[in-house]
C-alpha cells in the first residue's frame, strides 16, 4: 500500500512501522549480545598472549638445546670417524709392512746369496 505525496501516515500505520522498529532492534540487540558471549575481556587475552609468549619461549630454548646437542653428537660422531679413518690406515700399513718386509729381506738375501758370494 503506498501512501501518495503529502498525504500523513495514519495512526495504524505508524504503530505497525514503529512495532517493526521494534522487532528489527531486538533481533539485532539478540544478534550483538550473542556476538558479545564469544567475545573475551582484555585481561583475559593479555593472559593468553603471555602465556602463549611463555610457551614458544620454551619451545624455543628446547630446539636451542636440542640443536646444541645435536651438534656436539654431529662433532663426537666427525672425530670417531677421523679415529677410524687413522686406525684403518695404521692398519693397513702394519699390515702391508708385515708382507712386503718379509719379501724385501727374502730378495735382498737371495740376492746376496747369488750375487754377493761371486763377488
Amino acid at each position: 500500500m503506498s501512501v501518495p505525496p503529502g498525504a500523513e501516515p495514519t495512526l495504524w500505520e505508524l504503530h505497525r512501522a514503529v512495532s517493526q522498529l521494534r522487532e528489527d532492534l531486538r533481533g539485532d540487540l539478540a544478534q550483538l549480545a550473542a556476538r558479545l558471549d564469544q567475545v573475551v575481556t582484555q585481561d583475559v587475552y593479555r593472559a593468553d598472549q603471555r602465556a602463549t609468549e611463555q610457551r614458544i619461549g620454551q619451545l624455543e630454548s628446547s630446539v636451542a638445546d636440542l640443536r646444541g646437542e645435536q651438534e656436539q653428537a654431529a662433532g663426537r660422531w666427525e672425530q670417531q670417524r677421523r679415529e677410524d679413518q687413522r686406525q684403518a690406515d695404521a692398519m693397513r700399513r702394519l699390515v702391508l709392512s708385515s708382507f712386503v718386509s718379509p719379501l724385501l729381506i727374502m730378495v735382498v738375501q737371495l740376492w746376496l746369496l747369488s750375487g754377493g758370494s761371486a763377488s
